[in-house]
């Protein structure tokens, strides 16, 4: 067997000095890229994440919002327009109907005289009725008032504390309560006609 010359041993040396830092090299290069590639993915999937649980809240909040307050009826009270003070509270054991109103409101206007001609009939049995002015000025409001000859309990919604709880989104929308306190029913917009009244008020007789 032939030994390798001098030449050719220091040729091997060289070459075995070599390899192993050229894989080293590559090694050292390959890990930080793959670090980036996970760093990357582990933001974008964690951005992601936080988005959909954002969104969800968001949604959820609104989703809530958006609904007008049910079951027990939230605290009401106000100063009529004539002075009186109101308070839902001191009504327990009647039937309630809370009537939010304006007076630049054309679809209220259709249900006015129903409204005070059915609360003239009922109001010896054991039913009140209760206007909130929404959003309006006082003079046009009175005014409205005076042109639908409307007797029973109306005042203002000052700063909007009412429509906040009741959560109403527009006029008319009228709350019906029962005896106990709890919102039984809920018509959004103009009340049609005098059954659909009468079979609402049914709900809350005491």
């Amino acid at each position: 067997m032939t030994e390798p010359t001098e030449s050719e041993r220091g040729t091997e040396d060289l070459l075995d000095r070599d390899t192993p830092l050229e894989s080293h090299s590559e090694g050292e290069t390959e890990a930080p890229s793959r670090r980036a590639v996970y760093f990357w993915r582990f933001l974008f999937l964690g951005g992601s994440l936080v988005f959909i649980v954002l969104l969800a809240v968001r949604l959820w909040q609104t989703n809530v919002q958006e609904q007008r307050a049910a079951g027990e009826a939230p605290e009401l009270s106000f100063t009529t327009f004539d002075g009186v003070e109101v308070d839902l509270g001191e009504l327990r054991g009647k039937g309630v109907v809370i009537n939010f109103w304006a007076s630049w409101c054309t679809p209220c206007r259709d249900e006015a005289d129903l409204l005070e001609q059915t609360w003239r009939r009922e109001k010896e049995n054991g039913i009140v009725f209760l206007g909130l002015d929404y959003l309006d000025q006082e003079p046009a409001a009175l005014a409205y008032l005076a042109e639908f000859d409307v007797t029973y309990p109306n005042g203002p919604d000052l700063r909007s504390q009412a429509a906040r709880r009741y959560r109403i989104q527009g006029v008319p929308e009228t709350f019906f309560i029962s005896p106990e306190g709890r919102i039984v029913e809920t018509v959004v917009g103009p009340i049609a006609s005098q059954q659909e009244l009468d079979a609402l008020l049914d709900l809350i007789r005491p």
